[in-house]
């Protein structure tokens, strides 16, 4: 495993690859980290469960701005100084969380997480591919296990922490402060692998568009990335109240596990991409995800936490699967110059997914209740994820878009 210089003389190889995806999952951690502690925060500052979604949501809109303001910075600037701007508002975010004496910590703490993601979101995701060896198909795999492991480990430390250490509001914001620093440390000594920097006024906003050769398959894999999305919202944001008030489930270790498990499943569904197919891959992600909502609506009905472990694992896999298939699947449809507003567009309606229908649960929190609220938003997912599922089946995705997945 010995470093090898690539044909630019970046030193390449499985080392830094494997220590810039460290840092990758570090970052990412940080966004789900305050999961299992909403509870806490509830019974601290007295808000509704709508205020819960709302503050989680925040962080969506923090992702969309920096992915449609600077989501190409890193291509300009280099790599190294935007992660470095990344782990600044990660830093910055556990602070808020730290200092939080009122609810405004906590709208601050999630948008400055919102801004460090979208930094690292693509960034990070190039940053590991071109560290790798050269060839390394792996290097992939790293960098979605980096991605979505780090968005699982968050809510499991927190959780961890939370039930068994003392001050759980605080210990774990300052461990990840720790982890943090110890990740600037880290990208200290990573080379830069963009070797034609230019300033930061070369940046421009990646406006989302749509040519029409792209729209036939942007849809349905849209429609199901979306659904996918929404069904990671809510389980980062109201299932450990569901879990606490209709299963009587008060451990936050517990908690932060079914959530990381939606995560951990979601990487599975995304490295079984290369095996199926993009074709195959997007209808099976749909299914999964139907799945997965059906198996959510039973714990709802039922009071079932065996159910909700299932829809975790079967809708995470489900979302894996459909989310890297429908990437993939635009990607290779669209246009050299005009994929970046392609696949902006696409995360603008991922990460729309993760706000939106999770506020709709808020609000309905309130009239209808917590179990009736999540089985609205099933049926509406259910119908909008088996439209797309019945489309891609009728008319599959083109082969050309499913040529170079591995």
């Amino acid at each position: 495993m010995n470093d090898i210089a690539g044909s630019e003389g970046v030193p390449r190889g499985w080392r830094p690859c494997l220590l810039a995806g460290a840092v990758f999952a570090v970052c990412m951690a940080g966004t789900t980290l305050p999961t299992p502690l909403y509870g806490l925060y509830q019974e601290k500052f007295g808000f509704s469960e709508l205020t819960v979604t709302v503050v989680y949501a925040v962080y969506a809109f923090g992702v969309i701005g920096v992915l449609l303001l600077a989501g190409n910075a890193s291509d300009a600037v280099g790599r190294r100084p935007v992660l470095w701007w990344g782990l600044a508002f990660a830093a910055a975010s556990a602070v808020c969380f730290l200092c939080a004496t009122a609810l405004g910590w906590l709208y601050a703490g999630r948008l400055l997480s919102g801004l460090s993601a979208g930094l690292f979101t693509g960034a990070a995701s190039a940053y590991v591919l071109e560290l790798a060896p050269p060839g390394a198909s792996r290097a992939t795999f790293v960098a979605t296990a980096a991605n979505m492991g780090g968005l699982g480990c968050g809510p499991l430390l927190a959780g961890v922490l939370a039930e068994y250490a003392e001050w759980p509001l605080y210990l774990p914001f300052v461990v990840h402060l720790a982890l943090v620093a110890c990740s600037a440390v880290v990208l200290l000594r990573l080379p830069e692998t963009v070797r034609e920097r230019r300033p930061l006024t070369a940046v421009r906003p990646q406006k989302p568009g749509l040519p029409p050769r792209v729209r036939a398959v942007f849809g349905p894999a849209a429609a199901a990335s979306f659904v996918g999305f929404a069904l990671f919202g809510v389980f980062t944001s109201v299932s450990p109240s569901f879990l606490a008030h209709s299963l009587d489930v008060h451990n936050h270790a517990l908690s932060g596990l079914v959530v990381a498990l939606a995560f951990f499943a979601s990487t599975g569904g995304q490295l079984a991409v290369g095996r199926v197919g993009v074709a195959r891959s997007l209808p099976l992600g749909c299914a999964a995800l139907l799945a997965g909502l059906a198996l959510l609506a039973g714990a709802l009905h039922w009071d079932l936490l065996s159910l909700v472990v299932l829809s975790a694992l079967v809708g995470g896999a489900g979302q894996g699967l459909s989310f890297r298939g429908a990437l993939s699947a635009v990607t290779r449809v669209s246009a050299e110059d005009k994929r970046a507003a392609v696949i902006s567009a696409l995360f603008v309606v991922a990460y729309t997914g993760i706000s939106v229908p999770v506020i709709g649960v808020g609000l309905l929190v309130g009239p209808i209740g917590l179990e009736g609220a999540g089985l609205v938003f099933i049926a509406c997912m259910a119908l909008l994820v088996s439209t797309a599922g019945v489309y891609l089946l009728r008319r599959p995705v083109p082969e050309t878009a499913a040529e170079g997945v591995r």
